[in-house]
């Protein structure tokens, strides 16, 4: 409307030429508006038209974000729900390569980016181009040439900002995976203050730290200066394509060599190139901001499509129960390069305790870890009365088997529903028969909350041998036939010990038994002994055949002074 507006408003009715099309229709509606209402009502009219569609503009503008905005946040959480389900599924091998830090950086400050670099765009990408497509139309309409000219230099800001773009790419992903190194130095840190301290390396962690974060600083210093340049860029070339189009308009009009470019289409003309410019720059932004993202995309698809190789048969057994034995027959089990395990054969019949022993790094937990198929083996198989596991579905072999582990894992939520952790369908006095067999339920009660209390992250606010009981409670209540026990009580104190230990030997009664044990004096009366050195096994037998065989064993008890 505006170049009408300039010719009726201020040059006079008599000087419009009636044109066809859009622009004829305009100006013969106005040209009725002024010889009925006069030139101020028209103008009065107009403005208020004007004011009426920017009404309307912002309020499609702001149902358009009410749409957008659950679209928006619906993509982050099936985001978050698809990364954090591949990591609770994903096999324990991935996670020795892998920095914790890094792992949580991904799964908040990548996905954050995902949202402020690529899904915050989206609307742009598709509103900016409808704008620029509609407006280079009417431009195109009102002067072919002038507007031919204009998309050439068009085509060399295109050039100029896409290169820019490009290069934020690769320092985008190196400051995601400096973040991820700054989370995994916190966590490390948080965990281990106590060591710090003790040996006053509090300054050699924060220098550390430091140079991790001034490295991260430069990193992103260098991402924003190269980002923000888009914008002033974008504008400052489009200020010299009007200026070098306001010339060559003047020259069209002077010369004469257009014959509809007349003076007031010609301000309509620049006035769209500025309407132009903005969606311009929105877009040269939409795009730093998408290579900026992708970086972040390309570290959760790394996730993502990591393969799971602990896979189940389509035609996989189901097992309902433990009845005859454990077998390893001729196992080997190596993780990329290094071999761990060499040609392991020994069985568990039901109802039995076979111990393993041997010095750190001999394979023990190793084995441990392949029962529940934490791990699959290299070579060989492993039967569970007599079915291969990996022809079993894992969610029969594993509640078929509990744990209780040197480290006793707890989640920072109530003694309760740690203790029927993944257990469904379990009554209080289920839980509370568990906590006496394991020897918690006294001090479980002398808590204010009770069952109740929360236990901190980690188990914090509990001790270490209160801790390691509600973990064999969980074990007793689960009630497994096959248990796994992982030097269960090589961390406690002496007195921590004496109760803990009770509380195994509750759980073991009438159990088949695989125990991992440093403290030799645990396991003398277990039914087979497998002495184990570099993944192999060196010495089998009971407690009083390995002392006669003077061999490794003896050797391990000497040093323990057990004899």
């Amino acid at each position: 409307m505006l170049a009408p507006v300039l010719q009726l408003l201020f040059v006079g009715k008599q000087s419009i030429v009636s044109g066809s099309g859009l622009m004829g229709t305009v100006t013969t509606w106005i040209n009725s508006l002024i010889e009925h209402s006069g030139r101020l009502n028209t103008l009065t009219y107009v403005i208020l038209m004007v004011i009426v569609f920017t009404i309307f503009k912002n309020l499609f503008l702001y149902l358009s974000q009410l749409l957008l905005n659950p679209m928006r946040n619906g993509v982050i959480r099936n985001l978050r729900d698809q990364v954090f389900g591949k990591i609770v599924f994903l096999p324990i091998g991935f996670f020795t390569e892998e920095r914790k830090g890094d792992l949580m950086s991904r799964m908040t400050n990548d996905i954050n980016e995902v949202e402020v670099s690529i899904l915050s765009v989206l609307q742009t990408i598709i509103r900016e181009p409808i704008t620029i497509i509609f407006i280079l139309g009417y431009m195109v309409y009102l002067s072919p040439s002038l507007t031919l000219f204009l998309l050439l230099f068009l085509h060399v800001v295109g050039i100029v900002i896409g290169r820019i773009g490009r290069s934020l790419k690769k320092p985008s992903n190196l400051a995601q995976e400096k973040l991820g190194a700054i989370l995994g130095v916190i966590d490390e840190t948080i965990s281990g203050l106590r060591i710090l301290k003790a040996f006053n390396a509090e300054r050699v962690q924060w220098l550390h730290f430091r140079k991790l974060n001034n490295s991260l600083f430069r990193i992103q210093n260098k991402i924003l200066a190269r980002r923000d340049a888009g914008s002033p860029l974008s504008e400052t070339l489009g200020v010299i394509v009007v200026c070098i189009i306001l010339w060559y308009g003047g020259w069209l009009i002077f010369s004469g060599k257009s014959a509809t470019l007349t003076g007031p289409w010609f301000i309509t003309y620049i006035s769209l190139f500025y309407t132009i410019i903005n969606p311009l720059k929105n877009l040269s932004a939409a795009f730093y901001n998408m290579q900026k993202g992708s970086a972040a995309l390309d570290r959760i698809n790394l996730i993502l499509r990591e393969k799971n190789n602990i896979t189940e048969k389509e035609d996989a057994v189901s097992i309902r129960g433990f009845s005859s034995q454990i077998e390893f027959q001729d196992v080997s089990f190596a993780y990329q390069s290094k071999r761990v395990l060499e040609h392991i054969s020994f069985r568990v019949p039901r109802g039995k305790m076979v111990a393993l022993v041997g010095a750190s790094g001999a394979g023990k937990s190793t084995i441990a870890d392949l029962i529940p198929r934490f791990h699959d083996v290299s070579e060989g198989a492993i039967f569970i009365d007599g079915h291969n596991l990996k022809d079993l579905k894992l969610h029969d072999l594993r509640r078929q088997i509990g744990m209780v582990t040197q480290d006793p894992i707890l989640f920072n939520d109530t003694i309760y529903n740690n203790i029927t952790l993944g257990i469904g369908g379990i009554t209080e006095e289920q839980v509370t028969a568990a906590a006496k067999i394991a020897n918690a339920h006294d001090f479980i009660l002398k808590k204010t909350e009770g069952y109740q209390t929360i236990v901190g992250d980690r188990g914090a606010k509990l001790s270490g041998g209160q801790r390691q009981r509600i973990t064999i409670a969980r074990a007793i209540l689960k009630n497994p036939p096959i248990l796994i026990l992982d030097e269960a009580t090589s961390a406690l104190d002496t007195e921590s010990e004496r109760v803990v230990q009770r509380a195994i030997n509750e759980l073991m009664k009438n159990r088949t038994s695989i125990v991992i044990a440093h403290r030799l004096s645990t396991v003398q009366n277990a039914d087979d002994i497998i002495v184990l050195d570099q993944g192999k096994i060196v010495e089998q037998g009971k407690h009083e055949e390995l002392l006669a065989l003077q061999g490794a064993y003896h050797r391990l008890v000497h040093l323990q002074q057990l004899k």
